[in-house]
């Protein structure tokens, strides 16, 4: 069977060749929530072990925030390298800079205590980097690669391998504390700084088993196509990813569209043509990181604060502070983060994005607004704010932290997408670095020798408060959905031909379109860009 390789991701059913994409490149989504969601249980252990009770708040929220610019950095690096090099040449470079970071976290130039929170900042912003190159790459690569039919559910599958991540991250974290707990009853100083060093450096196993994969996936049909006009190489490399052999472009009759050089991102016609796309789902991105986050990695101290986890004497075991923190992340998890990627995976090409996405906005700002106003309520019936606290994260997951890395990948033509998603993912970790600062002081008691307040943190505002304020900021995050746009049973291609035939009918100097307009069977060798009309794409299967 002979398929056009322009037109192949729309048509191919869903096969065994997507379930290896999802996988190869879910797990970059996976290493990176496993590295940022276990250090809540790692560092309670060192704040035990070098500062005697935890962490200040400053150094805490640097172990937490470094990671975080990192990722900010990565985000724009590696987005604009991907429409630069292609996606499968950096594809390999953010999952071994992974790789290497997740070891070198557990590592150390010396055990004094400046000497083990300088090299795990350092080991962690490189982290940071790799896992934010990873973040547009894994999405764009998964959309080029999916059929216009199941692009959601495709996408949303890899996406939730970030649920997957963190329920792994809790699952090795309490593990290898019950294990060391059991084995050494009394243990030295060495023993337990080994603890935490192993469970971040576990980070990088899964990650290693999938590098010679991923650097054997082929490139998608979209950039060589229409970027690169090399119908061949497209062909080639598609044929690689499904199995059958593929007809290159010239021998199929398309609209050839003869046109200027493409407009850049910093250009009127982007502007015109997606701009408002771009700053919506900054914005959506951002609202939506500022809970996640906020919420995300300081469970420790919510848990505390309604007294699940009880604060435990300088006397108390360490491991059992740290075991019982990751219990608590895997019960949250297996309740309600993974719970939510399932059905959004279910429901977002059956929905929509922005459906999806208000739904999940909507009820993340009723729960949290719901325990701002009963908190005290909750703090004497703490398996009613667990039911609540689970639910934010069930739909955080189900709608805004899932649909905001689908819609931008989706959004932009192709010689721009990862650069485009690169900068919505970038606006959202600006984002979650001000909910993470912003809520690690605010939601420390406003009252002095609070139950669970530590010695060196400064009063805040109050967890309730604090909770308040994320929930407006959910509100906020629905509003500026109605800015970005439906994406769900569109092709990719359709934003290059918006955006060509915008230029056409709208630049004072193009000219006519139907002068530039024609039917050509060779337009692969070409130097023009190649649009088939919807009819030559074939039905969805």
């Amino acid at each position: 069977m002979e398929l056009n390789a322009s037109s192949i991701v729309k048509i191919v059913r869903a096969q065994w060749c997507h379930l290896s994409a999802i996988i190869v490149s879910g797990m970059g989504f996976f290493t990176g929530a496993y590295n940022l969601f276990c250090i809540p249980a790692v560092s309670t252990l060192l704040g035990r072990l070098h500062y005697e009770e935890a962490m200040p708040l400053l150094i805490n929220a640097v172990v937490n925030g470094i990671t975080l610019c990192g990722l900010f950095i990565g985000h724009l690096f590696f987005g604009w390298l991907g429409d630069r090099m292609g996606r499968r040449k950096v594809y390999g470079m953010t999952l071994g800079i992974m790789i290497a970071s997740s070891i070198g976290s557990g590592l150390s130039i010396g055990r004094s205590r400046s000497a083990v929170i300088a090299s795990l900042c350092f080991f962690r912003f490189w982290l940071g980097v790799g896992i934010g190159g990873d973040y547009p790459k894994s999405a764009t690569i998964m959309a080029e690669y999916a059929n216009t039919k199941n692009r959601g559910a495709f996408m949303a599958a890899v996406f939730s391998m970030q649920a997957i991540g963190i329920l792994t991250g809790s699952i090795v974290a309490m593990t290898v504390s019950a294990c060391f707990k059991a084995a050494y009853p009394e243990r030295s100083f060495g023993l337990n700084d080994l603890v935490w060093r192993i469970i971040l450096m576990i980070g990088a196993v899964p990650a290693g088993f999938t590098f010679y994969w991923r650097m054997k996936m082929p490139e998608s049909a979209h950039l060589p196509t229409i970027v690169a006009q090399n119908a061949r190489n497209a062909a080639a490399d598609m044929s690689e990813l499904v199995g059958s052999s593929m007809i290159e472009d010239e021998a199929n009759t398309g609209i050839i569209l003869r046109r200027r050089e493409p407009y850049g991102l910093f250009s009127k016609a982007f502007l015109r043509n997606h701009g408002r796309h771009l700053v919506g789902t900054m914005l959506c991105w951002f609202f939506s990181d500022i809970t996640f986050y906020s919420t995300g990695l300081f469970q420790k101290d919510v848990y505390r604060a309604v007294g699940w986890i009880k604060k435990l004497d300088d006397h108390a075991d360490e491991l059992e502070e740290v075991f019982q923190i990751a219990k608590a992340q895997a019960l949250i998890a297996l309740s309600g983060t993974l719970p939510g990627c399932f059905f959004g995976i279910l429901f977002i090409d059956r929905l929509g994005r922005r459906k999806l996405q208000v739904f999940g906005f909507f009820f993340m700002a009723v729960c949290l607004i719901g325990l701002s106003f009963a908190y005290n309520y909750f703090k004497k019936h703490w398996d009613g704010f667990l039911a609540v606290y689970t639910l934010t994260f069930f739909f955080s997951m189900l709608g805004p932290n899932a649909t905001t890395l689908i819609v931008p990948a989706e959004s932009f033509p192709a010689r721009m997408r990862s650069t485009c998603h690169g900068i919505s993912a970038a606006a959202g970790k600006v984002g979650a670095i001000i909910g993470l600062i912003g809520f690690s002081y605010a939601s420390q008691s406003s009252h002095k020798n609070s139950s669970y307040s530590y010695e060196g943190y400064f009063n805040g505002i109050g967890m309730s408060k604090a909770f308040l304020f994320l929930g407006v900021a959910s509100c906020v995050g629905l509003l500026c959905t109605f800015l970005v746009r439906e994406t769900n049973g569109q092709a990719l291609e359709d934003s290059e031909r918006d955006a060509i035939l915008s230029e056409y009918t709208s630049g004072p100097t193009s000219g006519s379109l139907n002068d530039s307009i024609e039917s050509n069977h060779h337009g692969a060798e070409s130097s023009s860009i190649v649009l088939m009309e919807p009819s030559n794409f074939g039905q969805n299967l």
